[in-house]
């Protein structure tokens, strides 16, 4: 996987420098406030009580306030500029030393919310917390700088050193973990829990990253979810994936809509989009390709995996030589119409094309079909591992096939003869049965024929026969009557 470039690192040296800056000018104004003189509407003096259930314990704390009750200030300036806040508790150097009318603000370590001027509800905890914070209200951070930055976004949580360090306006962000969405400055909705989760991130948003550097590099994606260590580590742009499982999408950088589910899970994909991985090392292979599914298809004991670098369109279940059987409910005695599935030698699924936008050199079959009449059918059983029940079966021998015609056979990944290609016989058989078809019309034909002659002939001899009838008639008509002679002469 690839590690976290020089330029992010560059990042957290700028809020380094920028945490001396802030010293620099907090012991600037420390100066400036100790020396000036103190509102004669304050007494007693800051290591007393003062009135409206306000408690103040520490130079200049409480130093302006009027009109505010029920605030607390411990330490040097704290609640310095407080004139009519309520209700608000600081403790540290110049904790909460810029709040003039916020309310119910919590305040611990030095110069923890110390330009918050209005805002209400905050609660910081570590050096220089919230420091920024003007008027951003129902912020809650606890660690060094830990929102540091923050002017007026609201319900931020921060919980770490530099977590949301340079949020500036920025909603609804929960960061728990060092440097927790550090450089996030405008995104909203996020969540970021480990060391450095969404830590690059600037103004994307409703991201969640639950894991060490989890999308550890994101700027402006939306809508991911990382759960594990390393997860969408240094997606950048990409938006809407899904990641769980140590090192899932842990290269991906601006493909978007993938789900991976599972250790190292599309991995290696970086520009890919609309991939489903679900298994350790699913999707191996994985790089710009999209639109796939990869369900446990990586071998963990040859550590091969089944699909290919730009692959597109594709869904790969299992492990070839791995998985020996497959069950799926719903499809067994259930009535539907269609096309048959098939499977080729490298076992894809799909219906055999008959159109013939999908062939290339179409001729008759002819004579070519004559050897399935040397094929001999038989009965038998399968093996009791196949078929339990012992169902009788009709059909060929492969292997006696093969004999007669090699093309009517199919053969498995390691090129053994594996069953027979019955619809290249049913379609040999059409051909026999067309041939014979044609044989018989032309017997038929000549039949008829035949029989019209014998009709003719027979017609012919019945004229001749009674044209002989009638002339013998006429013949006997003709014939001189017999006469008697006498014997007295």
């Amino acid at each position: 996987m690839k590690t976290r470039s020089n330029n992010v690192i560059d990042c957290r040296v700028f809020w380094k420098h920028l945490t001396l800056l802030l010293l620099s000018v907090l012991a600037c104004l420390a100066l400036s406030t100790s020396a000036s003189a103190k509102p004669d509407g304050l007494k007693p003096p800051p290591d007393g009580g003062y009135a409206s259930h306000n408690t103040a314990e520490g130079d200049s704390a409480l130093f302006s306030l009027r009109t505010g009750f029920g605030n607390t200030a411990i330490g040097f300036e704290t609640l310095y500029s407080d004139t009519a806040g309520s209700y608000n508790v600081a403790t540290g150097h110049h904790a909460l030393f810029s709040l003039t009318t916020g309310n119910f603000n919590v305040a611990t370590g030095t110069g923890a919310l110390f330009y918050n001027t209005t805002g209400d509800a905050n609660t910081a905890s570590g050096a220089f917390a919230l420091n920024s914070n003007t008027t951003g209200h129902h912020n809650t951070a606890n660690g060094l700088i830990a929102l540091a930055n923050n002017t007026t976004g609201r319900f931020n949580t921060a919980t770490g050193v530099a977590a949301l360090n340079l949020n500036t306006t920025g909603d609804y962000n929960t960061a728990d973990g060092v440097e927790a969405l550090t450089l996030n400055t405008t995104g909203i909705e996020n969540t970021a829990n480990g060391f450095e989760a969404l830590f690059s991130n600037t103004t994307g948003s409703d991201n969640t990253a639950n894991g060490v550097v989890a999308l550890f590099s994101n700027t402006t994606g939306h809508d991911n979810t990382a759960t594990g260590v390393s997860t969408l580590n240094v997606n950048s742009t990409g938006s809407e994936n899904t990641a769980d499982g140590v090192g899932a999408l842990g290269n991906n950088t601006t493909g978007s809509d993938n789900t991976a589910g599972g250790f190292q899970a599309l991995v290696n994909n970086t520009t890919g989009g609309n991939n489903i991985a679900l298994g350790n090392d699913a999707g191996l292979n994985l790089t710009t390709g999209s639109n796939n599914i990869d369900i446990g298809n990586y071998n963990t004991t040859t550590s091969v995996s089944t699909d290919a670098a730009g692959e597109n369109n594709t869904i790969r279940i299992g492990v070839p030589g791995m998985q020996t059987a497959t069950f799926i409910a719903g499809i067994s005695g259930i009535p539907i119409s269609g096309a048959p599935v098939v499977v080729n030698a490298n076992g894809q699924l799909g219906v055999a094309a008959s159109s013939v936008r999908f062939k290339d050199q179409i001729k008759p079959m002819n004579s070519a079909s004559e050897g399935i009449l040397a094929l001999k059918p038989v009965t038998f059983h399968y093996k009791n591992e196949i078929d339990p029940k012992g169902t009788p079966q009709f059909g060929l021998i492969a292997e006696e096939v093969a004999k007669v015609n090699p093309d009517l056979v199919a053969r498995d990944v390691d090129g053994k003869i594996y069953t027979v290609r019955y619809d290249a016989v049913n379609a040999m058989l059409l051909n026999e049965f067309l041939k014979e078809h044609q044989q018989v019309q032309e017997l038929k034909v000549a039949a008829a024929q035949q029989q019209k002659e014998i009709e003719a002939l027979t017609a012919s001899l019945k004229q001749q026969a009674a044209q002989i009838q009638k002339v013998s008639a006429q013949l006997d008509v003709s014939k001189p009557a017999p006469q008697l002679v006498g014997n007295n002469r």
